[in-house]
């Protein structure tokens, strides 16, 4: 047998290349480790850490979040808790507080999980510097455009930019257009002059989908609503008075715990100018309802609803939705659900302008400490409302498994044999 390149006969029993490549590979490991990381393991080999806590490993262990970092000796690294690389074994764990105190004992920062946040504050830059791009910009531009400026490709940057505003670009581009129709229209600006001016390239775009921009046409929007039909019904309900707001297509105010004239205001407010009628015959259903659900918070409130905001507020409204009553989730959670998780300030922006409290139940979304935190209505009430869905889910026995099982066919008996 010859070997690839010497031409030499390789002794008997061993391979051609056996004889070569174990030299060449100890050879490399001894200078990689006696070499550029000679010094951290220098450093490593002076630590006398404290021993390690079950706690403290359990949550390295299960990845969770923690508020301290790890570094592993054998690989010169630290990391977060929640690091997705291999696990290390324990006896080479060393625990650190901060980033500095880590590269303080040799340690450098892992890549993955990025524990000094470089890589997360250019990201965010990032996505800042295309989001004044998408608003000083007339039209909307393209993901090519602003993937080319920011240095990613389009694939890339796409995750950056829905991993911080929890919308595509084009997404974030219509609110930017929806805000300056609603801000010219607003301003009394004609109808054809506004959709110029807001990037619409013509009318249609905008009559096609009013809901989406406006939440109605644009005449009545530069109208301040004039000619949009409001019904609306008080009732006494456990916290106060209760103020229901309907247009022809559901519910688009609900309001409680105030004076009369103080709710009124607020709907007022939200439409300027459109007509508001008292309809309490008209409403008795959706009153019903609601009083009822006040009353035992077993079920959601299932109302029709006429909801009117952006297309990232649409998105947080219908995930608040989704909560069941008795149960909780933080803005965290709520952020993750609709695929944002570093919207968190937005999510928390769009349940404090929710304009039908209880139908779309921002009260169940607490801190992440487990905090009530603010309340449009009153932190004591949204208290009570959190204590009574509790109790009430309580009360309600668990659906029997065997309820939804078919029935087996009723046997008949057979007629007895003729003789």
């Amino acid at each position: 047998m010859r070997s690839g390149r010497s031409g030499h006969a390789a002794p008997p029993g061993k391979t051609a290349w056996a004889g070569r490549i174990r030299p060449m590979s100890c050879r490399r490991k001894t200078r990689m480790a006696l070499g550029g990381k000679a010094r951290h393991i220098a450093a490593m080999d002076t630590l006398t850490p404290p021993p390690l806590s079950d706690e403290s490993w359990h949550l390295i262990a299960t990845r969770a979040p923690a508020p301290f970092l790890y570094g592993v000796t054998t690989m010169g690294i630290y990391c977060r808790p929640i690091c997705p690389s291999p696990r290390p074994k324990r006896a080479n764990v060393r625990l650190f507080a901060s980033p500095a105190e880590a590269a303080a004992a040799g340690f450098r920062a892992c890549r993955r999980c990025d524990p000094e946040c470089t890589r997360a504050a250019l990201a965010a830059d990032i996505v800042r510097t295309a989001c004044a791009q998408i608003e000083a910009a007339e039209t909307i531009p393209s993901l090519d455009a602003l993937a080319t400026r920011s240095g990613y490709s389009r694939f890339h940057f796409l995750r950056l930019f829905r991993a911080h505003t929890g919308l595509t670009p084009r997404s974030y581009a219509e609110g930017v257009r929806g805000r300056r129709l609603q801000a010219a229209l607003a301003a009394g600006e004609r109808v054809a002059d506004a959709v110029a001016g807001a990037g619409f390239g013509s009318e249609s775009r905008v009559y096609e989908n009013t809901a989406r921009h406006l939440g109605m046409t644009p005449g009545r929007a530069r109208r301040g609503g004039e000619g949009e039909s409001i019904r609306t019904a008080f009732a006494d309900c456990p916290f106060g008075r209760l103020l229901v707001g309907a247009t022809d297509r559901g519910v688009c105010f609900l309001g409680f715990a105030e004076p009369d004239e103080a709710l009124l205001g607020d709907l007022r407010h939200r439409f300027p100018r459109a007509r508001i009628e008292h309809d309490e015959p008209g409403l008795a259903a959706m009153l019903a309802t609601v009083l009822a659900f006040l009353a035992e918070p077993a079920t959601a409130l299932d109302l029709p609803l006429d909801l009117r905001g952006t297309a990232f507020q649409r998105r947080v409204w219908e995930a608040l939705r989704r909560i069941p009553p008795g149960q909780t989730s933080t803005y965290g959670e709520v952020a993750r659900a609709i695929g944002a998780p570093r919207a968190v300030r937005a999510v928390a922006r769009s349940c404090a302008t929710n304009p039908v409290s209880l139908a779309v139940p921002c009260h169940r979304v607490v801190g992440a400490d487990g905090d009530l935190t603010g309340y449009r209505w009153g932190i004591p009430r949204k208290a009570a409302l959190l204590s009574a869905e509790s109790a009430a889910a309580q009360r309600v026995p668990p659906p029997d498994p065997r309820a939804d099982r078919p029935h087996p066919p009723a046997r008949s008996k057979a007629a007895p044999p003729r003789p």
